[in-house]
């Protein structure tokens, strides 16, 4: 059975698929799946065995210049490809009208989300076949629970396995025992104060734990080396990394801490022991999922609010208030306490 699967953005949605690829895999031997995604994240699907063939898409970058997209030869050729090999069915996860258009693109039965359960349900009526699946359940499960209607099977119980194959991903070795701190993330509101970060990578080094850290950008490297001056010899900025080599040091960290980020989601897929900190958002629904995760929520009358800019502080130098409640010191305890529950007793 050969399955077109659309799933293009962001990061952690991407992330959130891998474990229906692994149920489905495991009920059905012989399917196998092809994945449109947005190019920044084509190294993701590629690491899990039951997908063949990753096709890379810019969607942001079409719908915002749709003149010079209809003319040009990237999409020309998406678009052939997708017309001359044969599906079985095609699966729009995202649930958007950008995304179920794509399915038009394809000869073959249209499956997706219903107009109750879809993020935009214009795009329900582009399917042929719809399937309701509830809010209330967390965005993996809730993924798992659309291919189990879909191929009429009975969702598992088990805890997600996102199936990453780590013989994928390349070689990374460090002599000492390490730590990743992921301080970057997209919303300023979502930045843990920078004096926490500095604060938790001294009890790291401290307790004689290398740490690491990577970056995205230039304010973000600012972060990272601020943090990195609290003790310079057992501290490592790291250099600017893409996705399967940050992929490959998370996978041999004996923790990992971070903000709400994508960069999150991929350690917990990496079955990872991580601590997660969140202010404006919660991760009742969208936070990491899976065994070895630590959740730390701002205990603040407010939070979780899911702004972009805090309503009580609005300058953009200062974190907002709800992390006064998530100090440095609880973490590192969570930390350690994630690191005790994966040694056998």
């Amino acid at each position: 059975m050969k399955v077109l699967l659309i799933k293009t953005s962001s990061m952690g949605d991407v992330i959130h698929t891998l474990p229906a690829l692994t149920d489905a895999k495991a009920m059905i031997k012989d399917i196998s799946f092809d994945w449109v995604v947005e190019d920044s994240f084509k190294e993701i699907p590629r690491w899990h065995s039951a997908v063949d063939r990753v096709l890379p898409v810019n969607l942001r970058y079409w719908i915002r210049n749709p003149v010079k997209t209809l003319t040009n030869d990237l999409w020309r050729s998406f678009r052939q490809d997708l017309k001359e090999q044969h599906y079985d069915l095609v699966i729009d996860v995202q649930g958007l009208v950008k995304s179920a258009f794509i399915t038009r693109m394809v000869k073959a039965p249209r499956h997706g989300l219903g107009i109750g359960s879809a993020r935009e349900w214009l795009a329900t009526f582009l399917y042929n076949h719809r399937y309701d699946v509830s809010w209330e359940h967390h965005a993996v499960s809730r993924v798992r629970k659309l291919f189990a209607q879909i191929f009429n099977y009975q969702e598992p119980s088990s805890l997600p396995n996102y199936g990453i194959d780590l013989s994928a991903l390349p070689l990374f070795s460090c002599e000492e025992e390490y730590m990743v701190l992921l301080h970057g993330t997209t919303w300023e509101t979502k930045h843990w104060p920078s004096n926490n970060w500095v604060e938790l990578a001294k009890c790291m080094t401290d307790e004689g734990y290398k740490v690491l850290i990577p970056w995205g950008n230039d304010t973000e490297k600012l972060r990272a080396e601020k943090i990195a001056s609290v003790a310079p010899l057992k501290i490592n900025v790291l250099p600017k990394s893409n996705i399967s080599q940050l992929a490959a040091i998370f996978a041999n960290a004996a923790a990992i801490v971070a903000v709400d980020t994508g960069l999150g989601h991929l350690a917990c897929a990496l079955h990872r022991p991580t601590v997660s900190v969140y202010g404006p958002t919660s991760a009742k629904l969208t936070g990491t999922f899976g065994p070895g995760q630590i959740h730390i929520s701002a205990d603040f009358n407010c939070s979780p609010c899911f702004l972009k800019q805090c309503k009580l502080n609005k300058h953009l130098d200062k974190a907002p208030p709800c992390y006064d409640t998530v100090t440095a010191n609880q973490v590192w305890h969570a930390v350690k306490n994630s690191i005790l529950e994966q040694v056998p007793a």
